[in-house]
C-alpha cells in the first residue's frame, strides 16, 4: 500500500508559522491514508464516518476533537450519507510544526510558564466534552480572524490541547515500518469489503501469507482475532447509522454485513450493552440534550 499524498501543505515559514482551514469537501475526494510532519487538530463540523489512526480504527461524529500527533498515519473515512445537499463534508483543522510550540515556549515565559513539564503525547487523542466545547469555540470564532488573530487563537489553544485532561487515546503509532504497512493493508481491506464476508484465506492471501501464520500475526499484534476485529468494525459501523440516520435496523444490519437480524441485535445487544433500538434512542436523547 502507497501513502497517500495529502491534500495540504504547511506554507512556507517565511509567511506563516501554522495552517488553519475550514474546509468543505466532496467526500469521494477527501484525503485517504496519510500522514506529515505536523500537529493536527481536527473538528468535525459536518459529517461522521470512520477514523484510522495509527493502529486504531474508531468511527467518529459530529463535534468531535481529535488531536493528531506528527508522523502518525490517519485517514478520516466519511458516510457520503452524511453529507449536505451539495454532497460536502466539513471540519475545521490547524495543523503546526513542532518547532512552532517551541519557539513559543522558548520566547513567551507566558506559554513556558502554562507548558513547563508538558509530556507530548504520541498517540491520538480524542478531547472529552468540556476541551472539546473550548476548542470548538476558538477554532469557530477564528475562522472569521484575520492572521494576527488567528496567532492570537493558536496562543490560546497551545496550552489548551496540551494540558487537557479530559481526552481519551484514539490511536498508537505502529512503530515497525512492515507492521505499518501491513496493518494499514488488513483495515483498508476491511473498510472496502465489511460489507460482504471476509474469510480467513482471503484476508490471508491479500497479505502474503498463509491463513495460520496470520491468525497467529492478528492475535499477537491486535490482541483479538480478525473475526472480532470485523464484528466491531461493523458494530462501529452500524452505530453510526444508528445515530445519524433512519435506516431501520434491519436495513442496517445487511448494510453493515450481517445476513440475520436477529443474530445482529443480538451481537450488538452483546457488545454494545444495548439492543440497536435502544441505542438509537439514546443517541437522539443525547443530541436533544436530555
Amino acid at each position: 500500500m502507497e501513502d497517500v499524498v495529502i491534500p495540504y501543505e504547511l506554507p512556507e515559514k517565511d509567511d506563516h508559522s501554522f495552517f488553519f482551514i475550514d474546509q468543505r469537501v466532496d467526500t469521494r475526494v477527501e484525503a485517504k491514508l496519510h500522514r506529515h510532519d505536523a500537529w493536527e487538530l481536527y473538528y468535525v463540523v459536518r459529517g461522521h464516518g470512520i477514523r484510522m489512526a495509527g493502529d486504531t480504527l474508531q468511527p467518529f461524529a459530529e463535534g468531535d476533537v481529535v488531536l493528531i500527533p506528527p508522523a502518525l498515519y490517519h485517514q478520516w473515512d466519511y458516510d457520503p450519507s452524511s453529507a449536505d445537499v451539495d454532497g460536502r463534508v466539513r471540519y475545521l483543522m490547524v495543523a503546526f510544526s513542532h518547532s512552532l510550540v517551541e519557539n513559543c515556549v522558548a520566547v513567551f515565559p507566558e506559554l513556558r510558564n502554562r507548558l513547563a513539564g508538558v509530556t507530548f503525547p504520541t498517540e491520538a487523542l480524542k478531547f472529552g466534552p468540556e476541551t472539546s466545547r473550548v476548542v470548538r469555540r476558538v477554532l469557530m470564532e477564528m475562522n472569521g480572524m484575520d492572521e494576527l488573530g488567528r496567532l492570537c487563537g493558536m496562543f490560546r489553544l497551545l496550552p489548551i490541547v496540551f494540558t487537557a485532561k479530559d481526552y481519551a487515546s484514539v490511536g498508537k503509532p505502529v512503530r515497525i515500518e512492515r507492521d505499518v504497512r501491513r496493518m494499514q493493508q488488513i483495515s483498508a481491506y476491511v473498510m472496502a469489503h465489511y460489507v460482504h464476508p471476509i474469510s480467513l484465506d482471503d484476508i490471508a492471501a491479500e497479505v502474503g501469507m498463509n491463513r495460520s501464520a496470520f491468525c497467529s500475526y492478528f492475535k499477537r499484534r491486535k490482541g483479538i482475532t480478525f473475526s472480532r476485529f470485523v464484528t466491531r468494525y461493523r458494530l462501529d459501523t452500524a452505530c453510526g447509522l444508528l445515530a445519524h440516520s433512519r435506516k431501520s435496523v434491519s436495513e442496517i444490519c445487511y448494510l453493515v454485513g450481517f445476513n440475520d437480524v436477529l443474530h445482529f441485535v443480538r451481537v450488538f445487544a452483546k457488545e454494545k450493552g444495548m439492543p440497536p433500538g435502544k441505542y438509537r434512542r439514546k443517541c437522539l436523547a443525547q443530541a436533544r440534550g436530555e
